[in-house]
């Protein structure tokens, strides 16, 4: 978390399931995540991923990860410069949609992987999710060609630079 943020991210541990699962259990989420991906131990200790449960004013309201885009070889993001990050998130509370905070803590987030030397940020949402292809443009990602099939589904590649 940066000084100036109002946002903290806190590294998930096996005692946020329960809160990730009701949360990928929701219309919203559910619509654009993989509502029955489980962690273990060993996903959440995989240091290709850092995954955070986001709070703002003490409150937990979101999930977000960051991940090497050339941990796997066979990411579309493989060719991406040394040091790339790819993104992942979704608001977990329902009553935290629309006022600002995706935008907000993603681009804090983003500020802070910049701030880290990280050259290029990926993303990949589903190309009808016109509501986080929004926030990714206000953020100031720009698509990456078309929209194409991967092994997680049909995505928009877009990448945004510091």
């Amino acid at each position: 978390m940066t000084t100036a943020s109002k946002y903290d991210f806190r590294k998930v541990t096996m005692s946020d399931l329960p809160t990730l699962l009701e949360w990928q259990a929701q219309p919203h989420v559910r619509e654009w995540w993989d509502s029955d991906e489980p962690y273990d131990e060993e996903e959440l200790s995989d240091p290709r991923v850092s995954r955070c449960i986001v709070s703002v004013d003490g409150r937990p309201f979101a999930f977000m990860q960051d991940y090497s885009v050339h941990g796997w070889d066979d990411h579309h993001f493989a060719h991406l410069p040394k040091g790339a990050r790819g993104i992942d998130q979704y608001i977990g509370d329902p009553k935290m949609i629309g006022i600002g905070h995706g935008t907000a803590f993603i681009g804090t987030r983003m500020g802070f992987l910049f701030g880290g030397g990280v050259p290029v940020i990926a993303t990949d949402p589903h190309p009808e999710n016109e509501r986080a292809i929004a926030v990714y443009k206000k953020l100031g990602f720009e698509p990456l060609g078309q929209p194409q099939e991967t092994q997680w589904g049909r995505i928009l590649p877009m990448l945004a630079r510091p």
